[in-house]
Parts: structure tokens; sequence; C-alpha cells
């Protein structure tokens, strides 16, 4: 594969071209990466409602029958149900790691196994989120171990 970048100054709006003489998998798979880089989506945090992008948040929870964002400093609430966001985010990294939560894969800082065949997933800013033994394969399927 050849990557190839040009400055312009006149460039308005960013382009990104793909040239390639078939579509195949790992074609499609960077066009969803490069899709999922400019999601965004809601948060609710003190009566306002704020626009986030999707890969500021680092996972994300359900407590109490309510959905949470986490960011490096901020937490949000959403409207949205878990596996809403789960269809919503499936094309960016986020994966589910627990009933209850799903993780920004790109924000995991470190990894390290856990009792029960659970997984301790330690985030950028230093917050673990514990996956649970059913989705430990998933995230070592995503390591490629």
């Amino acid at each position: 594969m050849k990557i190839e970048i040009m400055e312009e100054i006149s460039c308005e709006e960013t382009q990104i071209k793909i040239v390639c003489s078939h579509m195949d998998s790992s074609i499609l798979k960077i066009l969803a990466m490069l899709q999922a880089f400019d999601r965004k989506i809601t948060g609710i945090k003190g009566g306002e409602t704020y626009l986030l992008e999707a890969r500021d948040i680092l996972y994300i929870d359900t407590a109490d029958k309510k959905t949470f964002f986490y960011t490096k400093d901020e937490v949000y609430e959403t409207p949205f149900r878990l596996y809403e966001l789960e269809e919503r985010l499936e094309t960016a990294e986020f994966i589910r790691v627990s009933k209850s939560a799903l993780v920004n894969f790109a924000k995991v800082r470190s990894l390290r196994p856990d009792m029960g065949g659970r997984m301790r997933l330690t985030m950028e800013n230093g917050e673990v989120v514990i996956a649970s033994r059913q989705y430990v394969p998933v995230i070592k399927g995503k390591l490629g171990i």
C-alpha cells in the first residue's frame, strides 16, 4: 500500500482519495474507519446537550437504567440504550466488553488478565473497565491473539 499526503494552502476541505484495482475487505475496513473518525454523538451534562466526537469517548456504560459516556475529564448522560450505541458505533473502534459496557479500543492503554477469566482494561485516563469472560475472546481476537 502506498500512502501519499499533499499539503495545499488553498485547500478548503480535507479530501481523502482511495485508488485501487478492486474493492476488497481491507478497502472497506479503511473506509469504515474513516467514516467513524468523523462520527459525532450527543451527550447531556448539567441540563445542556453537547455534541461529542466519538473518538474522544473512552468508554460507555450503563447504571440504574441510564447510559453514560466517559471522556478523559467529563461524564455525559445519553438517552440512547447501549445496544443502540453499539449499532451506531460498530464501524468505529468500540467493542462490547460486558453486558453493560462498550470500550473505545483505541483508548485502551493496557490489558491484564483478571480473576475468573475476566480482563482488566486500563484506559488512557487511568480508569479501569472490567471485561467479562464472555467477551474476552472478542478482545483477544481484536489483538490477534
